[in-house]
């Protein structure tokens, strides 16, 4: 027990302290997670959008790739780009193995098949007569759908916070994609694995703060925008 509150107690001072690794490496995963989410925001939010409003052949088919990507292990995202993006794949002339851009592009590919399943979800969930209450009235298809954007503006956050939050909580990409690089592109969890084999624990669980804080915030404030 005395050995939790003293790692507990030098966490604190950690952060408290803002050390400046610490600082590093919350905000190695701030700016690559942020990023990868807005990519995946931009993708993920017009694709659920166009599923959920067209029919079209082969639908079912896309719908089911889409739930089998979000189910899709980390890892597997990982060892594919891997083989891509390694010197003997097909985009190693471009040398993003071990870079914060290939982390970005791994969790933008984590991240966008939930995007687009949960904007799918709030685009079927919305009241029928939005669009074709704005017709009646003379809008355009642009103007009707973004009086649907409008209406269903708070699920799609909430969509957009929720790719956030696997992102920032995930291991296998970050660690196959960006090799944990000390100061380059260590991210919070890939630091706390390897400094608590270290035996660095207080280090971790300063970090293993931070990054539940931000989980909390996060979970909070979706909340908030289900309730709205």
């Amino acid at each position: 027990m005395d050995y939790l509150l003293t790692s507990l107690s030098a966490a604190i001072g950690l952060i408290t302290q803002l050390n400046q690794e610490v600082l590093s490496t919350v905000g190695i995963s701030l700016y690559t997670s942020l990023t990868a989410i807005l990519l995946a925001s931009v993708l993920g939010v017009p694709a659920g959008i166009a599923l959920g409003l067209k029919q079209f052949t082969g639908r079912r088919l896309v719908l089911t790739l889409l739930n089998t990507l979000m189910s899709l292990p980390s890892v597997v995202i990982g060892l594919l780009l891997f083989g891509m993006l390694s010197r003997q794949g097909p985009l190693g002339g471009w040398e993003l193995l071990y870079t914060p851009l290939a982390m970005i592009i791994g969790q933008t590919v984590l991240a966008t098949p939930i995007v687009a399943n949960y904007t799918l979800s709030v685009i079927n969930g919305a009241d029928n007569r939005i669009m074709s209450t704005a017709m009646t009235l003379g809008a355009g298809s642009l103007q009707s759908g973004w009086q649907l954007l409008k209406e269903t503006r708070f699920g799609i956050m909430a969509a957009v916070i929720a790719g956030f939050g696997r992102v920032i909580g995930e291991v296998g990409v970050a660690m196959m994609l960006g090799g944990n690089i000390r100061g380059f592109t260590r991210t919070m969890t890939t630091a706390i694995a390897l400094e608590t084999s270290k035996g660095e624990f207080a280090f971790g669980l300063a970090l293993g703060i931070v990054l539940m804080t931000i989980v909390l915030l996060i979970n909070l404030f979706l909340n908030l925008l289900q309730h709205r």
